[in-house]
């Protein structure tokens, strides 16, 4: 008879990694799709245009409050719970509704550019999450992977150039991403995989929403990349000794 070996506890707090947070936005949305699905059949089979209209303005009610109650109240929305991950307040314990309510409204202005700062921040934060004074966390570590999670990440490094190099040398290597990105997309124009109506008018046909929209993601990533490797020192100019 054989025992299982407990795994090794790990120090401090476990902060999920994007590819968590992601699963968790993707489970939120699709139930935001579903409520939407009903309310909209709903709508369509009953008589009256002022139910019709009630059940509307319930809805965006419904969309709007329920990330920031459930954060407030439970640490988490339904996605964040069949994640296995809650919201965390810098002092402890959940947020206020305020902040909340605040951290809904900048993640859903900055939209998908809010997690670029993750790589580069010890605690896997987002934008909204720094604003906010909160982390992202493994509700449970006991049913939790080690690729779900980061601990933090050391503050001092004495082979990491100086947060100032670093910074620089992301800046210019942003710079020369954007510039990249745009000759790209020149050159898309060019060959005719892109039209300047879709550009400059948004008026694209099919194939045009489909390059446009794996440009957005490649540029996305591209942002995303350049600072993580900035930030840990990876980029020539301000490499890691």
């Amino acid at each position: 008879m054989t025992l299982d070996t407990p795994p090794l506890s790990l120090p401090g707090p476990r902060y999920a990694r994007f590819s968590r947070r992601l699963k968790a936005i993707l489970l939120d949305w699709m139930l935001a799709m579903a409520l939407m699905f009903g309310a909209l059949t709903v709508a369509s089979n009953v008589q009256s245009d002022t139910l019709a209209r009630m059940l509307g303005v319930a809805v965006i009610v419904i969309l709007l409050l329920y990330e920031p109650v459930l954060v407030w109240r439970t640490g988490g929305t339904l996605g964040h719970s069949w994640t296995n991950l809650c919201v965390v307040d810098d002092r402890g314990g959940n947020v206020s509704f305020a902040k909340a309510l605040a951290r809904f409204a900048l993640k859903s202005m900055l939209g998908w550019y809010s997690f670029l700062t993750m790589a580069a921040t010890r605690r896997n934060q987002a934008v909204h999450d720094l604003l906010t004074h909160s982390t992202v966390q493994i509700r449970d570590p006991a049913k939790a992977n080690p690729g779900q999670f980061i601990t933090e990440r050391s503050k001092d490094d004495p082979a990491m150039p100086s947060r100032v190099r670093r910074a620089l040398a992301t800046v210019v290597y942003l710079a020369l991403g954007v510039l990249f990105y745009f000759g790209v997309l020149a050159g898309l124009l060019r060959a005719g995989a892109l039209s300047r109506a879709c550009l400059d008018r948004d008026v694209c046909s099919g194939g045009d929403r489909i390059v446009d929209s794996a440009m957005g993601v490649a540029f996305l990533l591209m942002i995303a990349l350049i600072i993580g490797m900035g930030w840990r020192g990876r980029l020539p100019g301000a490499r890691r000794a």
